[in-house]
């Protein structure tokens, strides 16, 4: 079971465009958000195509997105959804490819990857 599974509202309204996002978690983001900037972003690969996903929240209300590319369709001028929002988040580009690189999210391919790594 994913540990989001553990916070669904019965009967919220869902996160349109969002496939795994429990429903009413959005207002947990919200309130979250009041302190600090709060993402959420999707992403479905398999043999290098899929979708993104990604929402931003701040002081309570949505400042970027949903931003959505579909599998097929080429990221934007202002780059992957997912890297929009971690800029957002105030995650800099550097020296590396994009701020998704930077951030080091590479590392694992599967959410499990990442529960199983020890603090770093």
């Amino acid at each position: 079971m994913y540990c989001l599974e553990a916070v669904i509202v019965r009967g919220a309204p869902e996160l349109d465009g969002f496939w795994k996002v429990p429903a009413g978690f959005q207002d947990t983001l919200a309130a979250c958000s009041e302190l600090g900037t709060v993402a959420y972003v999707e992403a479905d690969y398999f043999g290098g195509t899929g979708t993104q996903s990604a929402q931003v929240w701040h002081r309570g209300a949505v400042v970027l997105g949903p931003v959505r590319v579909a599998e097929g369709e080429r990221f934007s001028a202002a780059g992957s959804p997912i890297s929009q929002a971690l800029r957002a988040l105030g995650v800099q580009r550097g020296g590396h490819v994009d701020e998704f690189d930077a951030a080091g999210l590479g590392r694992h391919r599967r959410v499990e990857g990442w529960l199983a790594t020890p603090n770093e």
